[in-house]
């Protein structure tokens, strides 16, 4: 019996089973979508961490430089032009750190991991919106004024006379459109001039509105004396010149120290004791401080001699082993900091001026003990 077409064996077709047919070939499933968002996130992960820089730098050991050698020109890193120099032994190394900014994530991770660089937030070592540019300039002038206070310091130790020049004058203030920089400091206040420092002494207890005597001397011209009336200023009590005052070494002869590619104050020492020894000659306490060891330090200097405290230390230490010193001159303010990443075989020195640092040099000279920190 022949079935009409009503009567074929076909299961009729719902129309909800047609939607949910539809449906199973369109809908993504869970794994589906796991994968997807997964891969986005990936994505987005490589991108952060390829590209993207994070708000910190990285700190490791910098190059060395022997401050009795020469520079990458071939030229001496100490300069003496009108003056002998003397022959040296051994090696006064000054050290450095080198600072990596713009770094992205995983950079910063894998310095990190390789064990031979810190990570510290960049604002530590950069001002709000300050510039790599803006930072390299100020590096550099920290540089000349830490070279500055070498010679002056240097050429104190050696007795050589220092006299104070006025290094800026504030506009507006009582010494402006009256003195110029360069200008020669003899009195202030009746009281003589002989370093920096002895100007902010000469007015400790005068007060605003009270006029007083000042000498100077213009670069090859008269001395002059004029009359000051003291100004006022927010962070002192005492009258207020406006000027700026820095020592000068007197001396018949130029030094010049040539460095390029670095920056900060923290050679300062270093600097000073190789012009010391450069210009010490044989049989003077000074001759030859290296004595032919390789001696590696840092600190800032003042032109008075005095060893101030820098940063990187237990960086520095590290580099100065790797440079093959055997010792290693640490501000005394550093010590506990350098002993704690001090490596084998470097023996930390501690000095707190530039006349304990020739002494402590003269003591390892000639086989004395040195103050270890």
């Amino acid at each position: 019996m022949t079935k009409s077409p009503e009567e074929t064996d076909v299961a009729p077709i719902r129309p909800e089973a047609v939607e949910k047919r539809a449906d199973s070939g369109t809908r993504m499933t869970r794994r589906g979508w796991t994968l997807l968002v997964s891969g986005v996130l990936f994505v987005v992960f490589a991108v952060l961490g390829f590209f993207v820089q994070v708000p910190y730098v990285a700190i490791s050991p910098g190059p060395t430089y022997d401050t009795l050698g020469t520079d990458a020109s071939g030229a001496s890193v100490i300069q003496v032009d009108g003056h002998e120099v003397y022959k040296t032994t051994g090696e006064l190394r000054m050290t450095t750190v080198s600072l990596h900014d713009g770094i992205t994530l995983f950079t910063a991770l894998g310095l990190w991991a390789s064990g031979d660089y810190a990570l510290a937030p960049r604002e530590e070592y950069y001002k709000p919106g300050e510039t790599n540019e803006q930072v390299k300039q100020e590096n550099i002038q920290q540089l000349q004024d830490s070279q500055t206070n070498a010679q002056v310091a240097a050429l104190r130790h050696l007795k050589y006379p220092v006299k104070v020049l006025t290094q800026e004058i504030v506009e507006g203030s009582p010494a402006y459109n009256v003195l110029s920089p360069g200008d020669r400091l003899l009195t202030v206040n009746g009281k003589k001039i002989a370093e920096a420092g002895d100007v902010r002494a000469a007015l400790n207890g005068s007060k605003p509105g009270q006029t007083v005597q000042i000498t100077f001397q213009p670069d090859g011209r008269p001395e002059r004396t004029v009359p000051l009336t003291l100004a006022q200023r927010a962070d002192r009590a005492e009258g207020f010149i406006g000027l700026t005052a820095v020592d000068r070494a007197v001396a018949p002869f130029n030094v010049k120290i040539s460095l390029q590619d670095v920056g900060g104050p923290s050679a300062g020492l270093m600097f000073t004791l190789a012009i010391v020894d450069r210009l010490s000659p044989g049989g003077s306490p000074e001759a030859d401080l290296a004595g032919g060891r390789h001696i590696a330090g840092t600190g800032e200097i003042t032109a008075k001699g005095e060893v101030g405290p820098i940063g990187g230390i237990s960086f520095k230490v590290v580099g100065a082993r790797a440079a093959g010193a055997t010792e290693f001159l640490v501000p005394a303010q550093n010590c506990a900091e350098a002993k704690t990443t001090a490596p084998d075989g470097l023996n930390l020195i501690k000095v707190s001026t530039l006349d304990d640092a020739i002494t402590q040099l003269e003591n390892l000279k000639a086989g004395r003990p040195t103050a270890s920190c």
